[in-house]
């Protein structure tokens, strides 16, 4: 089944074998509400453009996403979207086999069938024409997607779509941001997909630009 949930600007789309909603939206409360304490007391932390230390008493959530910010030289906050999907799809994971959490693209996804995942990228020829392929797994994959066009978060770039595959969201997401953030031209296409091929964790990628796509190690339907 399919349903949505929301706490003030996050808004989940969720799919489960099961009614999950009431777990979600829990979930859902409980680690936007640890970021946001956090932020509070350690504004720079959310603020910053490059990575931040975490406090050692910091929540999990806060954590990874320290880590995977530190992984691709971006700010912490850039992994936010991912960390949401992935934290609240690994708890649902416990009670539903097939689950998929979208969190503003970022996404979720732990299922043992072969799924077809569109690309959005804004005004290009190319969005919701190309489709990533990704094969049944007993890892979860984390796909996430970042624009210099599309969506009001901030990118140094002008990337229609600068999409990331990992086996987690959260990498993912900060992987997409550092990506798009180098991609101008057409011409960058090459360099982006190169910084991402190596980045510890990092799967795939897929850079769309106007009409020009740059494909590694992704299977597109």
């Amino acid at each position: 089944m399919n349903f949505n949930i929301r706490e003030k600007e996050t808004v989940l789309n969720i799919w489960a074998s099961c009614d999950l909603k009431t777990k979600a939206n829990a979930l859902l409360k409980k680690y936007r509400g640890q970021i946001e304490r956090y932020i509070r007391k350690y504004p720079q932390w959310q603020e910053s453009f490059m990575p931040v230390e975490p406090k050692k008493n910091a929540p999990s959530i806060v954590k990874e996403m320290s880590a995977a910010a530190k992984l691709c030289g971006v700010g912490p906050m850039a992994a936010v979207a991912g960390a949401m999907a992935e934290f609240i799809g690994k708890n649902l994971s416990r009670f539903s086999a097939e689950i998929i959490v979208e969190n503003g693209g970022d996404i979720f996804l732990q299922s043992s069938k072969e799924r077809l995942i569109p690309v959005f990228a804004g005004r290009s020829k190319l969005s919701e024409k190309v489709n990533l392929k990704l094969l049944s797994s007993l890892e979860p994959y984390g796909i996430a997607t970042s624009s210099g066009t599309v969506g009001h978060s901030y990118s140094k770039g002008r990337t229609d779509a600068s999409v990331v595959v990992s086996n987690s969201a959260i990498l993912s997401d900060a992987a997409a941001t550092a990506v798009a953030n180098m991609v101008n031209r057409k011409e960058d296409i090459k360099k982006g997909l190169n910084f991402a091929r190596k980045i510890l964790g990092v799967k795939g990628a897929v850079i769309i630009l106007k009409n020009k796509i740059g494909i590694w190690n992704c299977e597109i339907a």
